[in-house]
């Protein structure tokens, strides 16, 4: 995907905003950066139309990013785009289904004594 800021005026703008509403917010640099680097990646991907998406738009979207970004990478853009509708637009923000994915159970580095004991029984 292009990571190129976009050179749209209106864009800029709501982008500023976006910019001011995270600061406004209370949230942490780090989370702002993040919901920022969404907004920048989101509307290279739209040409700069983001502030009337679609819903099968952005499930295309956010599958897409599934292939090349992590699934917290894909979370954050998510979040940072709901905050850019809500907050910035003043738009109702309809969820994307994004499912977690199943938890996994491994046997722990260190096992006690009597994990150890059960199992060299079980064995």
């Amino acid at each position: 995907m292009n990571i190129i800021m976009p050179q749209d005026p209106l864009f800029n703008k709501q982008y500023q905003k976006h910019l001011k509403c995270l600061k406004l917010g209370g949230l942490q640099p780090k989370t702002i950066d993040a919901y920022a680097r969404a907004i920048w990646r989101i509307g290279n991907y739209f040409d700069c139309r983001i502030d009337n998406l679609s819903f099968g738009q952005l499930l295309d979207y956010f599958t897409e990013l599934l292939d090349t970004h992590s699934r917290s990478a894909v979370k954050l853009d998510l979040y940072g785009l709901k905050f850019f509708y809500s907050g910035v637009l003043n738009k109702p923000w309809k969820d994307i289904p994004l499912t977690k994915p199943p938890k996994t159970f491994r046997i722990p580095d260190i096992l006690s004594v009597g994990q150890m004991g059960q199992l060299l029984a079980a064995t």
